[in-house]
């Protein structure tokens, strides 16, 4: 049996710059960090059924991968070719999917990271963050970038740089203890309630690349100076520039917001939040707000009050800490052997 544990991530600024249709013709970055919220994926041998397992939100039994509906699992064992034997894959997380915290991609790097070790094989973080996107952008066709991937295997605080050479550069935000305290303790992340898939606002997005080439360019370059007001502590130039990053953000499809979307973040500004973002693709999913900590109270007061009268029954907030730990293989007791190569 084998025990995968992935990390999800909130995505501060760049978001976007790492797909391909504008990073081949300018550098992407993104700067985000992982947090203390999982994806777990269990896969386990049974060489006494031949039958392919696979457990999730449904459970699925058939006699080969080409028939699971599952498709990053479907792909995955094809492409490893694992189809002659009998296997059992779980996969478990510790918040639904469609956040905007970059769960399906924390998946993949489980999976494949997983799926090596049942062969037997060892993959490094750059590997497993390649072989992810991969799988997801290349054999499953998500019209998705590479910067999910890249945080969830590596872990951390980082910067990462998209160059046009299909190449990455992982630049660490060193943050010491008490900076890294004080920012969590500024932040309020809420689940909005409200979900959408990220392909079909980032299939749009993709295909307008070109005619807001010059704001994926500004979100990019802002990088840097966000990274540096990290390091200075500036929470609220932090916000600032979170503000600024969501409404080019809303520029770029027409599925990234909403009326209801725009009033939970007005309400959320207006109680005093300095600034923040939907998370993700936009459309739903986790709304992240920095303020200052004496007015959270009144900010979660009237954040609660607006989704109780606009129906959203699964709005909450989620407490959330950073953690500098990727992708890590938690459990392996398998016993070395014979698999297809």
């Amino acid at each position: 049996m084998i025990l995968v544990r992935a990390p999800l991530r909130i995505s501060f600024v760049g978001g976007g710059t790492d797909l391909p249709e504008f990073y081949r013709k300018h550098a992407g970055r993104v700067i985000s960090a992982t947090i203390d919220k999982f994806v777990y994926v269990l896969i386990n041998p049974t060489p006494l059924v031949d039958k392919f397992t696979v457990k999730y939100q449904k459970t699925e039994i058939v006699d080969h991968p080409s028939e699971l509906e599952h498709t990053r699992l479907r792909a995955a064992l094809l492409d490893l070719g694992i189809v002659d034997s009998g296997i059992e894959v779980g996969s478990f997380a510790d918040l639904p999917a469609r956040t905007g915290l970059g769960s399906s991609s924390s998946f993949s790097v489980a999976l494949v990271r997983g799926l090596h070790a049942y062969l037997d094989r060892s993959l490094s973080k750059a590997e497993a963050a390649e072989a992810a996107s991969r799988l997801e952008i290349e054999l499953v066709k998500e019209p998705i970038g590479k910067q999910d991937q890249y945080a969830a295997s590596f872990g951390g605080f980082n910067v990462f740089q998209f160059n046009p050479d299909d190449s990455v550069e992982i630049l660490p935000v060193l943050l010491d203890y008490q900076m890294r305290s004080r920012l969590e303790d500024h932040l309020l992340l809420f689940y909005t309630g409200i979900t959408r898939l990220a392909s079909s606002v980032l299939g749009e997005q993709r295909t307008r690349i070109g005619e807001h080439f010059g704001t994926y360019r500004e979100m990019a370059e802002s990088v840097p100076e966000f990274s540096r007001r990290v390091l200075d502590g500036d929470l609220e130039g932090m916000a600032r520039m979170l503000h600024e990053g969501w409404l080019r953000k809303k520029t770029l499809a027409s599925g990234v917001s909403s009326s209801l979307i725009d009033s939970l973040y007005e309400t959320g500004l207006s109680a005093g939040a300095w600034g923040g973002k939907i998370l993700g693709a936009g459309g739903g999913g986790c709304l992240l707000l920095l303020a200052p900590q004496p007015g959270h109270g009144a900010v979660r007061s009237a954040m609660a009050d607006l989704a109780r009268h606009s129906g959203l029954a699964g709005f909450k907030e989620i407490g959330v800490r950073f953690v500098q730990s990727g992708t890590d293989i938690v459990y392996n007791n398998q016993h070395r052997r014979s698999r297809p190569e």
